[in-house]
């Protein structure tokens, strides 16, 4: 069975309560990490995981609250308790490949000693990786933004920062779980969503249940009530897909 832990829920503002994007998804065959975000290799580490038990990192896009850590986490393979000796193939959107290049320039320990790294561009194409399928469709933020949809006997989607995208809709059909960047329950700012507009997203992609995520301080004032099938998401939980 397919499990999500959730790392990180938050934004690039600051907040004890939630650290900014990060999500852990456990299969049979294989450990993925979709975003990095600040802390997040140190998240991992309090949910018993080390970045050795990573297989697969997907970035949705390049904005810092996604990304911050992966240095932290290239640092880690080379220089933890054991060098890292197992493969590590890191996904993104287009420009992943000069954006990890940027990385390596500004921090050449980062470099693979010990392990083979694929950089892999993916965006509106499937990759099988241990029974797992990875597709990726292009949405509606930064020009490299991508949304991603994981399936094995079960399918999970994750929106990455995103405005209202008829390619999230196509993606996210049926998934089991639809994990949904809601910046704002009300207010609408361009390249996210708010309640409304991902309500048109989840009523013609169907998803069975929504995890709210990416949420900015508003949700903490808001008075409404959610209704099945949305869920906000808090740090530190576990879902069963």
């Amino acid at each position: 069975m397919m499990k999500l832990v959730i790392l990180g829920t938050g934004t690039a503002i600051p907040r004890i309560e939630r650290n900014s994007s990060a999500y852990l998804v456990m299969t049979k065959g294989l450990n993925i990490l979709v975003d990095a975000g600040p802390a997040v290799v140190r998240r991992l580490l309090e949910k018993g995981f080390d970045v050795d038990d990573i297989d697969v990192v997907i970035i949705t896009h390049f904005h810092v609250d996604h990304t911050a850590d992966l240095p932290t986490f290239f640092f880690a393979c080379n220089y933890g308790k054991v060098a890292r000796e197992k493969p590590l193939t890191i996904i993104g959107g287009r420009g992943i490949t000069r954006f990890y290049g940027g990385l390596r320039n500004v921090y050449p320990w980062i470099e693979p000693k010990t392990y083979d790294l694929t950089v892999k561009p993916l965006v509106n194409q499937s990759q099988v990786y241990n029974g797992i399928t990875i597709t990726t469709a292009p949405v509606k933020h930064n020009p490299e933004s991508i949304a991603v949809r994981l399936d094995e006997k079960r399918s999970l989607t994750f929106s990455g920062d995103t405005d209202f995208s008829q390619n999230l809709i196509r993606l996210a059909d049926r998934s089991d779980l639809l994990v949904a960047e809601c910046a704002f329950p009300e207010r609408k700012v361009k390249g996210h969503l708010n309640l409304e507009a991902l309500d048109k997203i989840v009523q013609k992609a169907m998803p069975k249940r929504v995890l709210l995520t990416h949420l900015y301080p508003e949700w903490d004032t808001y008075k409404g009530v959610l209704h099945a099938p949305y869920l906000l998401a808090e740090d530190g939980m576990e879902i069963d897909i």
